[in-house]
């Protein structure tokens, strides 16, 4: 039997919170997506101003990131052609997101999630998902 620590709607919450301020820092109005360990969005949220696209792109990058336990552009590389994970972006009906802004949640060595983040550059998008991470772990 396994114990699974997961994240919670209270942790989500955390996670958006701390994704939204960063973006708003940066100036970029994101779309804020967060799933739990088996790749179940947890918590959404669209900044006003947001892009439309972005919201099924922030859900599948936490869906992505939570599915294959990395960050979404690890995928990047591995996934160009003649790579090991060619092909990888059209599978599961086209989810697996390649580039940066999905990143998982590790809490004591296991994940317990991810957060998507999505409407800015790969590099934006990847800094407001990390500063989501930092505030949820700084409150543990």
């Amino acid at each position: 039997m396994l114990t699974l620590k997961r994240l919670d709607l209270a942790d989500a919450q955390v996670l958006i919170a701390g994704a939204k301020a960063k973006a708003m820092e940066i100036g970029v109005p994101m779309c804020i997506a967060v799933t739990d360990e088996s790749c179940n969005l947890l918590a959404f949220e669209r900044m006003d101003g947001a892009k439309i696209p972005s919201i099924t792109i922030a859900i599948d990058k936490s869906y992505t990131a939570s599915g294959i336990r990395k960050p979404t552009h690890e995928l990047g590389e591995a996934s160009q052609p003649g790579k090991p994970a060619y092909g990888i972006s059209s599978t599961v009906s086209g989810r697996m997101v390649v580039f940066a802004g999905g990143v998982p949640v590790v809490v004591d060595g296991g994940i317990v999630g991810a957060i998507g983040v999505s409407s800015g550059s790969p590099a934006q998008d990847l800094e407001v998902a990390e500063a989501g991470i930092k505030a949820l772990l700084q409150t543990d």
